[in-house]
């Protein structure tokens, strides 16, 4: 990731991306965990700037397919190799099978199994969910990061505030004005997030529960309004001068780590099938992903796909997409199950249970609460709603078992019951469905 990052970048630039420059270079931006600015930045929307600049370039191609409002139900495999991928249209409420020669999801994460998160409504761990259907290991699912700063408003999800506003020097207040992070850690308010995220928890205990307040009040306002526009007008949106006035944070639930076990060319252990990006466990990020490594990790690990799969394709430039026979049963729909209420409750329990501090009674009381509802699972669900259900019950499931059975702390993982990391656990735990096959 280190020594093909920089191409990568210079090809999202030729693509048209525009970062931000400080005269004859580009500018770099120091975020939590970092000791020297190495962040390219656009404004504090650089997240929006490439996806427009891949959606753009996508559109530019003739011969590229997009297929909208088709949700992603399950991989087809035949004889252990992917096939392909089942998925329901919602307009006509048909299933379609899009047969191929390779299948890379990229998917995101799984944020949505909290009640509040920084990521969209459609995180709910679908990728991850059909690749351990389909026999993929997954792996590291006990490491969820939460980001300390996000504004705290009721609106979902919620607006982050980027650490790079930290990295220009704003500091974590707590509700009675002082600095907590001095002290705490050498790199005060850019200590790594889950640091920070697990001292904020504690001031916000301390302080029944207000929330933790960012100060950018020293910073000029030229300054803010042209580097922080984004954040600068959401704040004024609801009723916050950033150059006045403190702004109110809490820890959202925010990255994923762990997903889809691959290799450095991001292919899983079936043959065919590919993860990147957030839907990937590729290893680089360890315990606690460090601030901004995300888009990196997805542009270059896409890239070495990208260059797999076109190897592949050449040695197998003769064979034929897959024949195969569909037999896809569904069930009666279970027409009792409340979708959004059961999303609710499971959000709830993660919050409560598998959140940013964990331990054994409260894994064990979340798992034993999911194992109850097993008839979700079964529900034979014919909307993308249903299935985004089964998916988030199905990780929820994954994320706890793994977090009781890792009986340390380590990175974003605290266990308060075992508050040290131990080399013992210096593993990755790893998730295999299998299924015994009857041949028909």
């Amino acid at each position: 990731m280190v020594s093909e990052g920089p191409d990568r970048i210079g090809d999202l630039i030729r693509m048209g991306a525009e970062f931000d420059w400080q005269g004859d270079h580009i500018g770099l931006s120091r975020e939590g965990g970092h000791s020297l600015a190495r962040v390219l930045h656009s404004g504090d929307s650089t997240g929006s700037e490439i996806e427009a600049t891949l959606i753009r370039t996508v559109n530019a191609w003739q011969s590229i397919q997009v297929f909208e409002h088709r949700f992603s139900v399950d991989l087809l495999v035949d004889n252990g190799r992917c096939v392909g991928v089942l998925t329901f249209d919602e307009p006509t409420g048909r299933l379609v099978a899009h047969l191929a020669k390779a299948v890379i999801l990229a998917t995101g994460g799984a944020g949505q199994l909290y009640s509040v998160t920084t990521n969209p409504t459609i995180s709910t761990g679908d990728g991850m969910a059909m690749a351990y259907r389909a026999g993929a290991v997954l792996a590291d699912m006990e490491f969820i990061q939460f980001h300390p700063t996000a504004l705290d408003r009721d609106s979902m999800p919620r607006f982050l505030i980027t650490e790079a506003l930290r990295g220009e020097g704003a500091y974590l207040r707590d509700c009675n004005g002082e600095r907590f992070m001095v002290g705490r850690h050498p790199l005060a308010e850019l200590a790594p997030r889950d640091v920070v995220t697990r001292e904020m928890v504690k001031v916000m205990h301390c302080c029944h529960d207000a929330p933790v307040y960012l100060d950018a009040t020293h910073i000029p306002e030229s300054v803010l309004k042209e580097r922080y526009p984004n954040i600068w007008s959401r704040c004024r949106e609801v009723g916050i001068d950033i150059s006045k006035d403190l702004i109110p944070v809490r820890p959202v639930a925010h990255y994923t780590i762990g997903g889809a076990s691959t290799d450095l060319n991001g292919e899983t252990n079936i043959v065919g099938l590919y993860a990147t990006g957030e839907t990937a466990c590729t290893g680089v990020h360890g315990a606690n992903r460090l601030a901004s490594n995300s888009l990196l990790e997805g542009l270059v690990f896409s890239k070495r796909i990208s260059l797999a799969v076109m190897r592949q394709l050449s040695f197998e430039e003769d064979q034929a997409v897959a024949d195969i026979r569909l037999d896809y049963h569904v069930e009666k729909p279970v027409v009792d199950i409340d979708v959004a209420a059961e999303r609710s409750w499971l959000q709830k329990l993660m919050t409560d249970y598998a959140g940013v501090v964990r331990n054994e009674e409260g894994l064990r009381y979340a798992i034993s609460a999911l194992n109850k509802k097993d008839d979700i699972l079964r529900a034979g669900f014919m909307s993308s709603a249903g299935f985004e259900l089964q998916n988030m019950f199905s990780i929820a499931g994954l994320l706890a078992k793994s977090a009781l059975s890792r009986k340390e702390s380590r990175g974003v993982h605290y266990r308060e019951d075992y508050p040290e990391s131990n080399d013992r656990w210096l593993i990755h735990l790893e998730n295999r469905y299998v299924e015994d096959m009857v041949a028909g």
